[in-house]
Order: structure tokens, then C-alpha cells, then sequence
């Protein structure tokens, strides 16, 4: 690494510690901060980004650790955080998110918390982060290579991968883990993994494995049909859009049963291989 292209970056690791008692803690993400760290405090007018965990498997590991653990508070904390954070000026220079952070320092008291400041050295900003975030919060290797390919994680693990990547995280009309029961029925369990307005009109994504588990292709074609109905009532139009794992095979049975349950409910299909012209065409369009 030449010196010369290096930036003082700052860090810290969230931490979720249900058990104070205990003194025992599992990492659940990673801020990032565009200033070395001073003194221990917060810095005004800095690039700042959070990575948390999103992905279910990310979610399983903190219950194998602790089997009590809040999945409910901490998807509800890692939403309200990454909002409230764009929202205070991560990344656009506006103070408002140090201070956000400041009094969230204050009411981290019980379950989740941050770890102390660090400082580090890095060329980029965004690869830093994603360096951290394998390095302190992602399974190990081994507890890794539990991750079947072709199975509905792996492609939403590849599918996060792309949209990070492409920045789409960073527009302000972009959602994650949309909770459906507003359109279904109250206490329907489903959470679609992204959404978006583009132009008046309302997008939702979701991954599907096709090949290990056709059947959640219905639960989509069924909460496609509610959510069309109730955004109707809005005059928005909505779009929907399920990424799977392979172009579905004319000679599959299965895979077309999919294919033809997706178009008569005009669910568009875009496979892995053709996701990054997606994401990008996608950045073009979203608000």
C-alpha cells in the first residue's frame, strides 16, 4: 500500500450483548467513519456508513449464540439506524448525523452497543468497509461454507453483494425487509428483501431459488397480487421483480411451472448472470 493514496478512516463495531450480567456480546455491524478518530469524539461534516447484518443466515448465527436473542428489535434497530443515519448526513457532509450518533451513544445502555473508536488506514472507502465487515461481524470460513450455493441465502447474499456495490443503498427512496402484512393480512410473517420508488412508480424485489424451493414462487405470486391492490388504490404503479439462481430450463418441469405462475402475475425473472445490468439500469432509475 504507497502512503501516498492512504486516508485516516475511523471505525467501530456494533455490538448486540442481550446479557449485560454476562458480559457477552456478538457483532452485528460495522460504522465507518471518513476521519481519523480524535480524542474519542465525533467529528462533524465526515463521510459516515453502517453495514449490519441483513442476511438470514447472518441472523441464525446470533441466535445459535444466543438463543434468546431479539430478532425483531435488531432488524428493527439496523433499519432505523441506516435511515436515521442518511438521513443526519451520512455521506453528504451534514453534522446532523454526528449528533444523531451522540445521543445513540447515550441510550446504548442495554443490548446493543458500540465497540471503541479505531483507526485505520485505507485506500478506499467503501472496499474498507466491506474489509471490516468480513474481517469483524461475517461468520468464519467454516461457519460460511454452511451457505448452499443456489439456495434463496446464497442468492440474496450475491444480490446484497451488487446492490452495495452499485450504491443503490444509498439512494433515499431504497428499502429493505419490507414487512407485507400492510398489504395481506396482519401477522403474515413475510418480508420482501428490497424496495424502491422510481419515477412514480413502486418496486419490490425478492429472491428465489427456483430450483430448491419452487414453492415460495407462490407465496411471491400471492403477496404480488395483494400488494398490486392496495398500492392501486394510490394510483402508483407497482413493478415486481424476483432474482434467481439460473435462467429457468424450458426442459424443468418445475422451473416453468415457476416461469408461467411469474408472468401471469407480471413478475419479471432476472437471474444472477444478469444481475449487475440490472442493478445498474436500476441506479439509472431509482429516486
Amino acid at each position: 500500500m504507497n502512503p501516498e493514496d492512504t486516508r485516516e478512516l475511523s471505525y467501530r463495531v456494533i455490538r448486540y450483548m442481550p446479557n449485560l450480567v454476562r458480559d457477552e456480546w456478538v457483532n452485528i455491524g460495522v460504522l465507518l467513519e471518513d476521519a481519523a478518530p480524535e480524542g474519542g469524539a465525533l467529528r462533524e461534516n465526515v463521510r459516515r456508513e453502517a453495514r449490519l447484518i441483513d442476511e438470514p443466515a447472518e441472523f441464525a448465527r446470533v441466535r445459535r449464540l444466543h438463543p434468546a436473542a431479539d430478532e425483531n428489535l435488531l432488524r428493527a434497530f439496523a433499519l432505523d439506524f441506516d435511515a436515521r443515519l442518511r438521513a443526519g448526513g451520512a455521506g453528504n457532509g451534514n453534522g446532523g448525523a454526528a449528533e444523531y450518533l451522540r445521543r445513540l451513544e447515550d441510550s446504548l445502555s442495554n443490548a446493543v452497543q458500540f465497540g471503541p473508536r479505531r483507526g485505520v488506514l485505507a485506500q478506499d472507502f467503501d472496499s474498507e468497509l466491506e474489509r471490516l465487515y468480513q474481517a469483524q461481524v461475517s461468520p468464519p470460513r467454516g461457519a460460511r461454507a454452511g451457505l448452499l450455493e443456489n439456495t434463496r441465502a446464497w442468492i440474496r447474499a450475491r444480490l446484497s453483494d451488487v446492490f452495495r456495490r452499485r450504491r443503490l443503498f444509498d439512494k433515499s427512496s431504497w428499502q429493505k425487509s419490507i414487512a407485507v402484512e400492510e398489504f395481506t393480512q396482519p401477522g403474515d410473517p413475510l418480508r420482501l428483501d428490497y424496495g424502491y420508488r422510481a419515477n412514480g412508480t413502486r418496486g419490490f424485489l425478492h429472491a428465489i431459488s427456483i430450483a430448491r424451493d419452487p414453492a415460495q414462487a407462490k407465496v411471491l405470486a400471492y403477496t404480488a397480487e395483494h400488494i398490486r391492490a392496495r398500492v392501486a388504490q394510490t394510483a402508483a404503479k407497482t413493478e415486481f421483480t424476483a432474482v434467481v439462481e439460473m435462467e429457468p430450463a424450458r426442459e424443468n418441469p418445475r422451473h416453468q411451472f415457476v416461469a408461467r405462475l411469474f408472468e401471469a402475475q407480471g413478475i419479471a425473472i432476472v437471474p444472477l448472470n444478469r444481475i449487475e445490468k440490472f442493478a445498474e439500469e436500476l441506479r439509472v432509475r431509482v429516486n
